[in-house]
């Protein structure tokens, strides 16, 4: 039952990071004003992004399918989800002044980050004891 609830909780954050990759990717023109970008260079900065969304999602899979079988793909998706939620922190605090719409963009994926981390660190916590060989683990 625990891989199970382990599961669901990487599988949550896989699929908000999916759907973040798919809507930067297919509509960038609905994300570029959140980051005060103008000019033709703001779709290939939006679609960059969703892209980038899609490399993260890599160890999440590993993660989802078997989160202790596969727990340094938890662990790397843990550490991951932290950088982002660290690194954006810091760039909220070091905005220059005069960006209107950047700063709520930032907090809304410190939020997305921050609660994200809090899933896979539960599904750590669930399965940290548990070997491979376990009963429970099998499944």
């Amino acid at each position: 039952m625990i891989i199970w609830i382990s599961r669901a909780l990487i599988f949550i954050v896989l699929m908000d990071n999916l759907q973040a990759a798919i809507q930067f990717i297919f509509t960038p023109e609905k994300f570029a004003p959140a980051f005060d970008m103008l000019g033709p260079a703001r779709q290939v900065a939006m679609i960059s992004i969703g892209i980038l969304f899609l490399m993260w999602c890599v160890p999440y899979v590993f993660a989802a399918v078997h989160p202790i079988r596969y727990r340094i793909s938890l662990i790397e998706a843990c550490i991951m989800q932290s950088v982002g939620l660290v690194g954006e922190a810091i760039l909220l605090w070091n905005l220059p002044p005069g960006l209107d719409m950047t700063p709520a963009s930032i907090q809304r994926f410190i939020i997305f980050d921050g609660v994200g981390l809090i899933l896979l660190l539960t599904a750590l916590y669930l399965t940290i004891h548990m070997k491979t060989g376990d009963r429970s683990s099998s499944v």
